[in-house]
């Protein structure tokens, strides 16, 4: 229900995909408050949405931790959108192992810190969301892409469970598999075909999906939705 939730918090903030989910969460009049290793540029959005800013590096289950303790002061996010991740590409042989664990630990540790945080404040009072950005590479692994398909199909299944442990405990847990190229104006070599309109997602369109599923009636929860677009083959 729109009147649920007031406070939205999401990691892994930037100038894409999480600044449209700013932006409609604000719209819709909850709180925003945003996360990022790096916060340098987000003091638009932060002025635009009225969003507070903090430092965070997600990997890190003490900064994580100080993240919510910090947001604790003023009222616990009942929203929590986990979006960081790691790309690391290159045949098996060649990848440098430290390199595939910090990879795994942004994409899947990091999630399961801040779902841990979020989820500790969220259950005393039966009531809240945690939303997991997900890939293609989480349902299918694809050549040269091990680490990352290890740090997304570790995500999915961490969502998969919770949402069997904590659904009936009135949390709602979502995975949204992204399946394409998000429409992104500062990179216009990325520019769609002109015979193929609305082959790129939209980030605008993926936000307004967020809110949908944040919507749902209890008595229809999903756990789990894939969005891409209509050239997008499958």
């Amino acid at each position: 229900m729109r009147d649920q939730y007031r406070h939205a918090l999401i990691i892994g903030a930037g100038s894409g995909m999480s600044a449209s989910l700013a932006r409609k969460f604000a719209g819709e009049g909850l709180r925003v408050t945003l996360a990022a290793r790096s916060v340098e540029d987000l003091g638009l959005l932060a002025e635009e949405t009225g969003a507070g800013v903090f430092p965070c590096d997600a990997a890190d289950h003490a900064q994580v931790g100080a993240l919510f303790a910090a947001l604790d002061e003023e009222g616990a996010p009942d929203v929590v959108v986990y979006n960081p991740s790691a790309r690391l590409r290159g045949p098996l042989a060649e990848l440098d192992p430290q390199a595939v664990v910090q990879a795994v630990q942004v994409t899947a540790l990091g999630a399961f810190f801040a779902a841990r945080e979020a989820v500790r404040r969220m259950q005393p009072a039966g009531h809240g969301a945690v939303l997991f950005t997900g890939a293609s590479a989480g349902v299918k692994g694809y050549a040269q892409s091990a680490a990352f398909a290890m740090g997304k199909f570790a995500l999915r299944g961490l969502a998969q469970s919770m949402a069997r442990e904590l659904h009936p405990a009135g949390i709602h847990i979502g995975h949204f598999v992204i399946d394409g190229g998000i429409r992104n104006p500062g990179r216009p070599e990325r520019a769609e075909p002109a015979d193929k309109p609305d082959s790129m997602l939209d980030p605008d369109a993926i936000a307004e999906s967020y809110w949908h599923f944040l919507c749902q009636d209890r008595s229809a929860w999903a756990w789990e939705i894939e969005l891409r677009p209509w050239v997008e083959r499958f």
